[in-house]
């Protein structure tokens, strides 16, 4: 109950009556207030809607309206108003109709103070029982949607981050109680992308993708047994399960949907839209791979554009056969060596030339190749904290809707770096950790220990492992994972050489612990990336 005290009204065309009423209430004990006085209808019916009280006290008879016609007019539009009736007539036939109308009780004058004391009690009590209930309904239905919520949210990590999970339509309804029935399964994405860099928030992107979800579901819900969807990134991506007969509705309405967001994008700003869906699948078995479909076709809007309901199931190209990745080491380790912008964006500008000659190459691939080029970079030169710079790079990639941004963003990345490196000295405490850099580029297939790479540097092992640890923000042994890592993805990407080999290759003599270590470090086993970026 708090401070909040509920409201009362007198209406009585007697201003005697009024004041006897008024002065009947002992506020403070019954913890209310009177709040107006009527002398007619009318002027009762317009305060009641000014004041908003909780309780009325009225005479049944009254100029302007009757009591019964006020209590008929008011109750129209305040239904949990409750209604006293004061009458000088002790006739059965007006207390009916007023109970008829909702009338809380029924009053003969001359008032008694305890028989009025005990009524308002009796009502405020009703008043704060509903107003209890309310709250608690409010609250529990709350609690509902925050639970559909977090078993949504659940089942849309498993479908994006485990590598297999072939889900039964019994395990989506009693582990993440959802709505799916026999009948097909959909999984799809929608995408913001900014066609200026910083030109818009992270907030601002949430605001969109708020409207986006908005639109989304009030276009699907109705039309599927269920409709999945989170929000990632700059991205929503979810799923649908609905009767195989509307899969043409669905898709127009996607495009319907990606019109509406594309017609007002200008209220955004230079904001771009992009839909992309999976496959339709007859099962909840193959819900993953169709969710897993629209993410990478949501890629093809790097080389197909943005604005496009993408469709196209995608297939790995010959990427792989071009040898890429280290026609691009070689050239950028030079550039990094003389310290060369001009270079390190002629070395882009080549990765960019032979990765858009490939026949049928997807987009999934370009950003990929992107993502390891920079990592790759960031390897070779001075980071304070590799790991971190790789995440704000790939999170700033995250709006690009085209190859060119994509692009232009890695040779942003290497000018701000080169540059910097260009404008001062190398200091004498980063010039060792280079020396182990380019030791580690150089033996990385051998197996190196720290104190190895300490003593090829001159240094001793305790003070190369805190120095290295000072320089790279990381330690050397993780360093040197992520390092073999990220040769093992790119021979798995771009060569058909066996995992076994592979494993020998960056350093590995037990190919379990390669493995492992593989797994691990990007969330699949070797063989599965493979079949993924292969």
């Amino acid at each position: 109950m708090g401070d909040e005290r509920l409201k009362v009204m007198i209406a009585d065309d007697e201003e005697r009556i009024c004041q006897l009423i008024e002065a009947l209430i002992d506020c403070d004990a019954l913890h209310m207030e009177v709040v107006g006085v009527a002398h007619n209808g009318l002027e009762a019916c317009d305060l009641v809607k000014k004041r908003k009280p909780d309780i009325l006290i009225t005479d049944i008879r009254m100029p302007g309206y009757s009591g019964l016609e006020l209590i008929e007019k008011i109750k129209a539009s305040e239904a949990d108003l409750e209604i006293i009736i004061i009458s000088g007539y002790a006739h059965f036939a007006y207390a009916q109709t007023a109970i008829k109308y909702g009338v809380g009780d029924y009053l003969l004058k001359p008032i008694n103070k305890e028989e009025l004391t005990g009524t308002l009690q009796k009502l405020g009590e009703r008043i704060w029982k509903r107003r209890q209930s309310a709250e608690d309904h409010w609250r529990i239905q709350q609690k509902n949607e925050a639970d559909i919520r977090l078993f949504q949210a659940n089942v849309m990590n498993r479908l994006t981050e485990e590598s297999t999970w072939k889900p039964s339509l019994e395990e989506l309804r009693e582990k993440y109680y959802l709505r799916v029935k026999e009948g097909v399964f959909q999984g799809f994405m929608v995408k913001v992308d900014c066609e200026k860099e910083g030109a818009i928030s992270p907030a601002g992107i949430n605001i969109i993708l708020d409207k986006v979800q908005s639109l989304l579901e009030n276009s699907l819900n109705y039309r599927c047994e269920e409709f999945v969807l989170r929000t990632k990134g700059s991205g929503c991506i979810g799923f649908l399960n609905y009767g195989g007969e509307k899969t043409e509705e669905i898709r127009r309405i996607f495009r319907d949907c990606l019109n509406q967001m594309e017609g007002e994008k200008g209220i955004f700003g230079p904001v771009t839209f992009t839909a992309a869906l999976g496959g339709v699948e007859r099962g909840a078995e193959g819900l993953q791979e169709s969710v897993r479909q629209a993410a990478l076709t949501m890629e093809d809007r790097l080389l197909r554009g943005t604005g496009k309901l993408l469709e196209r199931a995608p297939s790995p190209s010959a990427i792989h056969e071009q040898n890429i990745l280290e026609r691009y080491v070689r050239q950028i380790v030079h550039a990094i060596e003389v310290m060369s912008a001009q270079e390190a964006a002629e070395a882009v500008e080549q990765m960019r030339s032979t990765i858009l000659e490939v026949r049928d190459v997807k987009g999934f691939e370009v950003r990929e190749l992107v993502y390891s080029a920079a990592g790759l970079f960031l390897s070779q030169v001075e980071v304070k904290n590799r790991a971190e710079a790789i995440k704000d790079f790939e999170e700033r990639c995250s709006l690009c809707g085209s190859a060119d941004e994509l692009f232009n963003r890695l040779c942003s990345l290497q000018k701000d770096y080169v540059e910097e490196m260009s404008l001062r000295h190398e200091a004498d405490t980063v010039r060792p950790i280079r020396l182990a850099k380019q030791y580690i580029q150089n033996h990385y297939s051998e197996p190196i220990t720290q104190e190895e790479v300490s003593g090829a540097v001159g240094l001793s092992a305790a003070y190369f492992s805190a120095l290295f640890k000072k320089v790279e923000g990381e330690g050397f042994a993780k360093y040197l994972i992520s390092f073999r890592m990220e040769k093992a993805k790119a021979l798995l990407r771009e060569t058909n050489i066996p995992v076994s080999k592979i494993c020998q290759q960056v350093g590995y003599n037990d190919l379990k612990h390669f493995t492992h270590t593989f797994e691990k470090a990007t969330g699949v086993k070797p063989t599965v990336y493979r079949k993924m970026y292969g």
